[in-house]
């Protein structure tokens, strides 16, 4: 029996070449860049960080990436990672087999570069808006370099204005905590609602 001829997919110029992964029999992955064993979990991060791969059944050579994408998917439905709603899953497969089934991937992956594609341009343009503040990473050690640079900008305006303001507020300090927390909450969910 001849053996199947693997076939690379094409690489632009600048890019880097698609790491090749091999899946036994045994449905252990093998990537053959870093001569390693990996997981589906190390597949999924692959994508996330843009590195392009292509996995081969190690017996037949039969390009199987198509296959071990859908299983990541499935991988991430389970983890609680619903990205996928129910509704959309059911048109999906709905498409299966219908006279529309060739045009749906073509579809799909016009909307799905158009969404990366906004996506950018929003980050961008909030990047540009609210300059090194975002992303916040750790929004709350931000409040407290705000707040530490306000009270210096204060005691120079008036030299007496820490000492008078310990003595007077020392009772106080829980209260603005709680008013600083709930500000932080707040900016949390305008951020999530204009990610969204």
């Amino acid at each position: 029996m001849a053996m199947p001829f693997e076939t690379m997919p094409e690489v632009k110029a600048g890019e880097k070449t698609p790491v090749v992964v091999k899946k036994y029999a045994n449905r252990r992955l093998y990537n053959t860049e870093s001569s390693s064993y990996i997981t589906l979990d190390n597949l999924a991060e692959m994508v996330r960080n843009g590195r392009d791969f292509v996995v081969y059944d190690a017996k037949t050579g039969d390009d199987i990436t198509r296959s071990v994408l859908t299983q990541i998917i499935v991988e991430e439905e389970g983890k609680g990672q619903n990205l996928l709603p129910t509704t959309f899953l059911r048109h999906l497969i709905s498409f299966y087999g219908g006279s529309m089934q060739g045009l749906v991937p073509k579809y799909l992956e016009g909307a799905m570069t158009a969404f990366a594609q906004q996506q950018d341009q929003m980050r961008t343009a909030m990047q540009k808006t609210m300059g090194t503040l975002f992303p916040f990473g750790n929004i709350e050690e931000v409040g407290r370099q705000n707040m530490a640079m306000m009270e210096r900008a204060f005691s120079l305006f008036a030299p007496f204005y820490r000492a008078g303001e310990v003595a007077m507020h020392a009772g106080d300090k829980d209260a603005e905590l709680a008013a600083l927390r709930a500000e932080i909450e707040r900016l949390r969910k305008e951020l999530a609602e204009a990610q969204k």
